[in-house]
């Protein structure tokens, strides 16, 4: 099933404020949809952490320039996958000023008093990129059941049936936990396991989405197997920083070159897709997802009700239910208006779509070791 479904002065107060907040790179963007903010309207966005490459990359420069150029300012704040430190890190960007507040829970499960203060200050929020169990908020992401059962789908075409390891994000990411799952179920993973066509060997999930202890969880794994003679014919990766770890291990191992998924299109694992290394990236064009985020932060400063937010996106990631926030029914039991985009899976023979798309890993560096006897030989010419 599916669930239904943004001058001297300064320049000495930002220096100050550095260590907490500073202001990120801008790319291009454009504030898009109805109305502007007013000039005194403040954008704050809180981070789980930038160990996730695309959210220095995409989001956040998506995300600064749309707000800039519909006449508000931007300021941020990186909790460093710290769920004490986010809760400061929100207290202080209230105590700034800012009139809306994206937030990138590193812990939805701790965020709850943060959320709190900001709506008793009457703060707008958006719960980007992972769901908050708040009806009040808007939540903005990709399809994350979408992007699971997308996962999965290209897993079991290409092995219907053998031995799989899966590799979980962190445990308090609802999309770890319910989201992709639930896609994989609509995929039909479960029904395979469920009749015997795959067997699954280990299943573990990872702390902070952390490629290190993905590779460390994995070793683990693949030691295991060699003791009890079995071999391992894919992983079921939840997101490209494990699925980058498994590969790592796989290569540290002297494995053989098995499918494994993931997710987001950072530009290594784009690689590991040319290479051989990884079979395939359900990518996520970030680039609008922040530009999204934008756009509604400076309709909900213009005074426009969540409701009524109107989305300009490209038609590639367009939502199937329009560019209008739409009531999305939690694991919680709660519906929160959101706006969800789709993803695009990609496997080598597609890596052109993101070279036509200019996404910021260049062809030069997804295409870098490829020979003619990797995957992606023929795109990368």
């Amino acid at each position: 099933m599916r669930i239904a479904r943004l001058a001297a002065l300064w320049a000495v107060v930002a220096i100050v404020m550095a260590a907490c907040t500073g202001d990120g790179a801008s790319p291009s963007g454009s504030a898009g949809g109805s109305g502007g903010a007013t000039a005194d309207c403040l954008v704050g966005v809180s981070w789980n952490n930038y160990t996730q490459p695309r959210w220095a990359a995409t989001d956040e420069p998506s995300i600064q320039e749309t707000v800039e150029a519909g006449g508000g300012s931007y300021t941020r704040a990186d909790a460093a996958d710290s769920d004490t430190q986010q809760l400061t890190d929100v207290e202080n960007l209230i105590n700034q000023g800012i009139d809306v507040l994206i937030l990138l829970a590193a812990d939805t499960s701790t965020i709850g008093p943060a959320v709190q203060q900001a709506k008793d200050a009457g703060i707008p929020i958006i719960a980007y990129d992972r769901l908050i169990e708040d009806p009040e908020l808007l939540y903005m992401t990709f399809d994350n059941i979408g992007v699971g059962e997308a996962e999965a789908a290209a897993m079991l075409e290409r092995v219907p049936e053998g031995t799989y390891v899966v590799i979980k994000g962190d445990p308090g990411d609802p999309n770890a936990s319910t989201f992709l799952p639930l896609g994989w179920e609509n995929a039909g993973f479960n029904d395979a396991v469920d009749s015997g066509a795959i067997t699954i060997f280990d299943e573990q999930f990872t702390d902070d989405w952390s490629p290190t202890t993905a590779q460390n969880t994995m070793e683990a794994i693949i030691d295991r197997a060699n003791a009890e003679g079995v071999q391992i014919d894919a992983v079921l990766a939840e997101n490209d920083s494990t699925a980058f770890g498994v590969a790592a291990a796989l290569q540290t191992k002297n494995y053989d070159q098995i499918p494994v998924s993931g997710q987001d299109g950072d530009p290594a694992n784009l690689n590991n897709v040319a290479l051989g290394w990884q079979y395939v990236d359900v990518w996520k064009n970030s680039n609008e997802l922040g530009k999204a985020a934008g756009q509604a932060a400076v309709q909900l400063c213009d005074g426009t009700a969540i409701e009524d937010l109107t989305i300009e996106v490209d038609e590639s990631v367009a939502p199937t239910e329009g560019n209008s926030p739409t009531g999305f029914d939690t694991p919680g039991g709660n519906t929160v208006p959101s706006l969800i985009l789709q993803p695009t899976p990609i496997i080598a023979e597609d890596l052109g779509l993101v070279f036509d798309a200019g996404w910021y890993a260049t062809k030069e560096e997804i295409c870098e070791g490829v020979t003619e006897d990797n995957p992606g030989f023929e795109p990368c010419q």
